[in-house]
This record gives structure tokens, sequence and C-alpha cells, in this order.
């Protein structure tokens, strides 16, 4: 089955219902369809064929929908890249997806044209006037129109989605169409069952987690909701609400429920059609879910799963955070329960279950599961070795089956629902010509889940300041995995193999704090 048929059975049922919206744009189901048939048949006919690589990068609007099901309908690869990325991160998934193609904003031609010599080669499609690319108009024209999507096999490759490795360097999660609709019905079985109609909103990135929830909505033919503007501003979210109805927001990052909390005005909007908020992809304070929920209500539904396997190995429903806070049952600070259709267990280190509350790594399958990195063999098989995909996150399950996370055994940090990887931090500041050594991580940080932070040794007292390195850094790659802080030291402790140990400089900034995380934490692979 090839996912378009989700788009077209929702044409076909509700052709004048609302499918995209954003600001005065407005989209129904059979003009969604057209446009994503037209897309898929222009791609086509300037050069692609059935298997290929198309890449986007595009700040949320209706065209990331519609270029997702226009690759889908011509049997296309989609290949989504997070808008916050540098040029250079951008120009190195291009390359490796091969990918034929690259539909971007014209917010990026800037970054795109500077760095030219990496995306030699690569037909660029842009939403604006743009030296050196077609406009994205060329892919909406009917002469080369698909009359229907194209046939396509369960196995067959539709996604691929990039997420950072233990090197830093980010491989393609290979997805094909009986993983997305196994993702869809799961989506719709244990987490909310969004019907016809329904006003689903998004204010996170649409390329990556909320552009997943979107392809439950679009199967049930509901309202794919985009905010307006580029930042979290959470008058105009709860406008929005207020203004389509909005029963689902899809989806936060707990940093962005901590700032709903702090700039919520009880009464200042109706916001009384809102049923379910999904959140995931990084800790969160005990203390603040608790003061969300009691301030508005049970709605928060919580996922846990990685690019590996989107959105789908544990989750919580609304209805179960609140019989845990009833209970003040400290399961509420877990990531719920093992999804219907989905295997999950904890490991040690050589791969032997572990019983109920003991810690280990997190493994889990089922059809969710990616079959493979694209092109990766090796890192294939160290992540699916056994047949089962070795998450990276350490925890236990209860003998009730809630999994508690507590780290990630390859010191990732998830900075308000970002993944950054230290590696590739490191990799960067130690560029710098007056650093002699350097370690980042993670800190406890109320606002973020953690800040990524750097300890580093200079090559002569006085002559570096933190924002030289901060600065240093944001030339080289996007904003969100600069270190917030930046601390200087004589020595870094290291092994008798001279490897640093950045445990134990880490657990100095964590003395006192783990316990106080939810478990909740995020995805391997959920934004790169």
């Amino acid at each position: 089955m090839n996912t378009f048929a989700f788009l077209e059975k929702s044409a076909q049922q509700r052709p004048d219902g609302l499918a995209l919206v954003q600001g005065a744009e407005a989209i129904t189901y059979r003009e969604f369809r057209d446009r994503a048939l037209a897309i898929g048949g222009n791609l086509l006919a300037m050069g692609c064929a059935p298997g290929d690589r198309v890449a986007f990068c595009l700040a949320n609007s209706p065209r990331i929908m519609e270029l997702i099901f226009g690759c889908f309908a011509a049997g296309l690869v989609v290949v989504p890249v997070n808008a916050r990325l540098h040029a250079r991160e951008m120009a190195y998934i291009v390359s490796n997806s091969g990918a034929k193609l690259l539909v971007h904003g014209a917010e990026f031609q800037e970054g795109i044209v500077a760095n030219a010599a990496l995306f030699e080669g690569i037909k660029r499609i842009c939403t604006d006037e743009a030296e050196g690319a077609d406009n994205f108009a060329a892919l909406l024209t009917k002469e080369n129109a698909l009359a229907a999507g194209a046939e396509a096999q369960p196995e067959d490759l539709c996604w691929l989605f990039y997420t950072s490795g233990t090197t830093g360097k980010p491989k393609g999660a290979m997805w094909n169409h009986r993983m997305i609709a196994r993702v869809i019905m799961n989506y719709l079985a244990d987490l909310h069952n969004i019907q016809p109609g329904e006003v689903v909103l998004h204010c996170a990135p649409m390329s990556h987690g909320s552009g997943i929830v979107a392809l439950p909505a679009v199967a049930r033919g509901a309202v794919n909701a985009i905010t307006e503007t580029a930042s979290f501003e959470i008058d105009s979210l709860l406008a929005t609400v207020e203004k389509l109805k909005v029963s689902h927001i899809a989806f936060m990052a707990p940093t962005q429920i901590v700032k709903l909390l702090e700039d919520y005005r009880p009464g200042v909007h109706d916001i009384s059609t809102l049923k379910a908020i999904c959140y995931g992809g990084a800790p969160i304070y005990l203390d603040q879910l608790k003061q969300a929920i009691a301030t508005f209500g049970p709605v928060f539904v919580q996922l846990y799963g990685q690019g590996e396997a989107p959105i789908t190995i544990t989750g919580m429903s609304g209805q179960l955070h609140a019989e845990l806070l009833a209970a003040d049952d400290p399961r509420l600070g877990s990531a719920g329960q093992i999804r219907t259709d989905v295997e999950a267990h904890c490991v040690d280190e050589n791969d032997n279950p572990l019983p109920a509350g003991k810690a280990g790594e997190v493994v889990a399958r089922g059809d969710v599961v990616m079959p493979g990195y694209w092109n990766n063999p090796e890192a294939s098989e160290e992540a699916l070795r056994g047949g089962w995909l070795h998450t990276g996150d350490v925890g236990y399950f209860d003998d009730r089956g809630f999994l508690f996370l507590l780290d990630r055994a390859k010191d990732m940090v998830i900075s308000g629902g970002n993944n950054v990887y230290p590696r590739e931090v490191e990799e960067v500041i130690i560029l710098h010509p007056d650093v002699a050594n350097c370690v980042v991580f993670g800190i406890p940080d109320e606002y973020w889940g953690e800040a990524v932070h750097a300890v580093i040794v200079p090559r002569a007292e006085g002559i570096l300041t933190a924002k030289q390195i901060i600065d240093f850094c944001g030339e080289h790659m996007a904003g969100y995995k600069k270190p917030k802080a930046v601390d200087f030291v004589d020595a870094l402790p290291v092994s008798g193999y001279g490897k640093i140990l950045r445990r134990e400089v880490r657990d100095k900034y964590w003395e006192g704090r783990a316990s106080q995380i939810g478990g909740g934490a995020g995805t391997k692979g959920s934004q790169t």
C-alpha cells in the first residue's frame, strides 16, 4: 500500500473538507490531493525516477505536506531537513542521501549560495524567486499531473529520516510504506483517536515529529492547521486554538510546555475545545508536568520513540496521566507503557534480557522499526543486532511495564526537544586555534531540560572568553547546538587510556538534580 492512499481516501470521503490551514490560506482535501499529484508528476518530469530522493528544507507551511505526499504519489523518497540547520549541515544530508533535488525556502538562499560548492550538481527549487533555482510554482502546473498514486510494495522506501550518530555525523533512518502505516494506526489506537474534521495544530517543526503526527490526521480526514508565527508565541497559539476550535496540538517539547505555563493568562482565550497536547522529545520536570495538568486538565499525551522507530515505542494517554496524578503515583514520571503492536524490554551489555526493575539498554522491535540506515550497513548491523533496535537509552521497566528512562548510553544531549551529540560540538570547538582540549555535555536547565555546556582547556591563560567560543560554534553549526555556557579549566580528567572522563566532569553539574526529571526523556532521532 502506498501511503498516498491515505490522502486519496480522505479526498474521496471529504473532498470539500479543510485539509491544510495556515493564516488566510485554506486548502481542501480535493485541492490537497490534486496539488500532490501535480507535484509528483512534475518531479518525475524534472528527471526524478521512482526510488530517487527529494530533499526539502522548509519552514512550517502547507508546502511541506504537499511535497511529502507528492513524493509518495510519484514513488519517490522524501528527505526532510531540519530548517534550523546550518547550510553546511544541510549540504551533508543532501549529499549523503544522494538527493536529485532540493526544495528550500527563500530564507536559505543566502546560506546555500555562500556554500555553493557543497550544493554543486543539485537541482534546486525555491518557494520564491531565487538565482539558480526554479520557483515552487513550477511543481504545481497541471500538464504533468499524475492520474493516481504509484503502485508501491510495503517494503518500498518512502522517507529518509536523518538522525545524528555517536560520531555526530547524521544517519538516514530508512522508512518504508508498511512502517508509516503502522505508525499511523498505532498513534490513532494508543495516543489520540483523531476524528474526521478535527483540528490538529502544529507549532513544532513539521520536518520531524509534528509532521509525523500530521500523517494520522490526514488518514482520518482531519484538519492540519499550522501556526503563522515562526517563533513559539503563546498568545498567538491560544488565539489560533480559539479561532479554529483546535482539539489537538501536535506536538510540544517540554520547553514549550514550560513557556505555555509561564505566559498563559486564564480567561483571555477560549480553549475549551482542546482535548490533547502531545509532548515528547526531552525530559520534563515532574512539578512542571503536574502544574500543566492542573492548569489545562488531563489533555497531555506523552510519546517516546526515535527516528529509528518514530513516535512509537512507549506512550502515556491523557487518561493515564490523570489516573496516575490522582493516585500520586510516581509512574507519572515514566515514559509510559509499551505501545500495542511493539515489543520492548531492557538488556545488559551482552544483550541478555533483564527482569523488571533492572536497568539496561532499551531495545524494541516490530513493524514500526526501521529496516536500517541508508548506505550504512555497519551502523545498521550494530543498531539492529539480534533483530532488536538498540535505542542507546538506558532505563528499566517496572512490574507493570512502565518505562523509566535514566540516561542515554551515547551521551546525547536533548535541549528543548533538539538532539545534540557532544562529539559533534567538540569537533567544532577543537578547531579553534586557542583551544587545547574540551568536553561537552548536557547540564540541568529549568527551561531547556538540558543545556549544552562546554568545559575547555585553553592553550594560554586569559585569552579566551565564553562568547568567543559560542560565536565560533555559531559559524559552523545550528544555533541550538551551540553551548549555552562555557567554563575554563587547567586540565580535564582522563582514564588510563587517555580518554576524557566525560561522566566525571558532567556529574558535578548534575548532583542532586537527576531525580527531579521525569522519565519521558527524549528520542534518539527526534530532531536533527
